[in-house]
């Protein structure tokens, strides 16, 4: 067991500065000073006959379940579950935005503003639940999420709409790497994908972010009076945390970095030619930053090792550069079919949003299923690499045979295509969130199980928008030489356009053939990912990480 390579990763050892500071470890004590065998005590509703403390984690082997925990979990997966319906809600309804509201050449910050809101976040937050109060900072991460919200269910146009997205991003960020996160208390949140898929059947356009006010209104006395008072620091001084334990120089760099790379990508060939100043500039920018960033956290210069943004150690352990990488491809595998499956029943089958989200059933259906699946069997047989090299192959083939796809295509085909996609993305998207926690010391694992996620999301997503817009204009333009290309541009929107609904019945066959093979070109990055996946499980351990029952 010792030569292992799993067990090698485990044991790594760490210094000093990579631990927890003696003045963190006793307020983790300090949570409760007096408890022992026989002094029960209440947290989350759940009474613990001696909390054994492990970073920042609790060892719940020995508790009870009442209605106040049952009252705090649900409460806690509401959170989870608006977070989801943020994440893909534009997906079906983009065609009535973009009706109400014009400007298409912003069309594709309505998925990216809120998963760079999201993205350029996840550490800062990750660093600042161990530094301040945990129950009050959740809350305000709650109040932003749902402020956010309340701006696009009331933007009077795209640009107020932006700004909500990304507003509601920032707060969800928060609420998704929060201590209290239910994967730090043993229950899953696996059916992410069908609370949003449900509520974008009943409504469209704006309204449909109202629905995160009332969960939110609804759970409001939960967050504020079941929810423990939980401060990892209490015994440092307010001023010392925010100077000294809070590495903001290489926050500012790293928020700076992700902002102008999603810029690059997001402008790319739309608002800015490839090859203009502005362009390139954003490219320069994006590299500095970046490895400014990298050179902050190699010396952190205002910070000791402890408290700098992102935890170097991983990169030192080869397993946990190559589970972020998984984590993150993850995030294409699902995203992009979830916004782009909607788009091609639109275009190639005429559906509206209603029918175009009815035909993404079956991707979700195999999504949640294969979740379930990997969650229970990966727990039980110990075994993780085989899943990661199922899972990628089945989205390498399903996204190669959704390059494919054509205007006539039969329906009941892309339904296989998508089901292999769904099924191939289910048997990994979960999967690394366990591994990581199994590998790494509890107050680490925020920190790794999240930011490959999240910047899967907003790279993911700018990167299929510039490929289709891109692709879309260049397709129609080599068919229909004198087309219009804002027009053109109004009409990949979706079918709703008034300007695809302007063209004869031969042009409107021409702009749907090259629209729907730039959506085949979105798969490429698909495909990609699976086969980066497949890449990396030939290099993961074959050994057991753990068993259940």
């Amino acid at each position: 067991m010792s030569d292992s390579p799993l067990h090698n990763e485990k044991t790594v050892e760490r210094s000093p500065n990579d631990t927890q500071s003696d003045a963190g470890k006793q307020s983790l004590n300090d949570v409760d000073p007096n408890a022992g065998e026989s002094s029960p005590r209440n947290l989350h509703g759940v009474k613990v006959t001696r909390p054994h403390m492990s970073g920042t984690m609790l060892d719940h082997s020995n508790v009870t379940y009442d209605h106040q925990w049952l009252m705090t979990i649900t409460a806690i997966l509401s959170t989870t579950l608006l977070f989801s319906l943020d994440t893909t809600i534009v997906a079906n309804v983009q065609p009535s935005i973009i009706k109400e509201f014009g400007e298409v050449s912003k069309l594709s910050w309505l998925g990216t503003a809120f998963a760079l809101g999201s993205a350029s976040t996840i550490l800062p937050w990750s660093k600042a639940y161990g530094v301040l109060n945990v129950k009050w900072l959740y809350i305000s991460h709650v109040i932003v999420f749902e402020t956010g919200s309340a701006l696009c269910g009331g933007a009077p146009d795209m640009n107020a709409l932006i700004v909500g997205r990304a507003i509601a991003g920032f707060g969800a960020s928060g609420i998704k790497t929060d201590l209290y996160g239910t994967d730090r208390i043993g229950v899953g949140t696996r059916n992410n994908s069908r609370s949003s898929y449900w509520w974008s059947l009943h409504r469209q356009q704006c309204d449909a972010f109202y629905i995160n006010l009332v969960v939110g209104a609804v759970f409001a006395p939960v967050y504020l009076f079941l929810l423990p008072s939980l401060d990892l620091q209490k015994d440092v001084p307010l001023r010392q945390r925010l100077v000294r334990n809070f590495d903001w120089l290489g926050n500012l760099f790293f928020i700076g970095g992700i902002c102008c790379f999603t810029l690059a990508i997001t402008f790319g060939g739309s608002l800015f030619s490839w090859s203009s100043a502005s362009e390139i500039a954003l490219w320069v920018v994006a590299g500095v930053l970046f490895l400014v960033f990298c050179l902050t956290q190699a010396f952190h210069p205002l910070v000791n090792a402890q408290h700098k943004l992102y935890p170097t150690i991983f990169l030192r352990r080869p397993v946990m550069v190559m589970l972020q990488l998984a984590v993150f491809m993850s995030s294409v595998s699902l995203l992009i079919p979830v916004y782009y499956i909607p788009l091609f029943y639109q275009f190639a089958k005429g559906s509206s949003a209603l029918g175009s989200a009815v035909h993404l059933l079956p991707f979700v259906i195999m999504v949640v299923i294969f979740v379930i699946i990997n969650g229970s069997l990966m727990a039980k047989l110990g075994y993780y690499m085989p899943w990661y090299l199922f899972g990628g192959a089945l989205v390498l083939i399903g996204s190669a045979l959704m390059y494919t796809v054509t205007a006539t295509t039969l329906t009941s085909a892309v339904y296989g295509y998508t089901v292999l996609i769904g099924a191939g993305a289910g048997s990994f998207l979960q999967a690394g969130f366990s591994v990581t926690q199994a590998l790494l010391e509890p107050e680490e694992i925020t920190d790794a199980s999240r930011l490959g996620q999240s910047i899967g999301i907003v790279i993911s997503l700018a990167i299929a928008g510039a490929i289709f817009q891109n692709r879309a204009v260049s397709n129609v333009v080599s068919i229909l030489p004198g087309v219009d290309i804002s027009g053109l541009r109004s009409a990949i929107t979706g079918t709703d356009s008034a300007y695809f609904a302007s063209l004869s019945p031969a042009e409107r066959g021409s702009v749907t053939e090259g629209i729907v093979k730039a959506l085949g070109d979105v798969y490429v990055v698909v495909i990609v990912a699976g086969a980066t996946v497949i890449l990396l499980a030939v290099f993961l351990p074959k050994t057991k990480l753990f068993t259940s029952g």
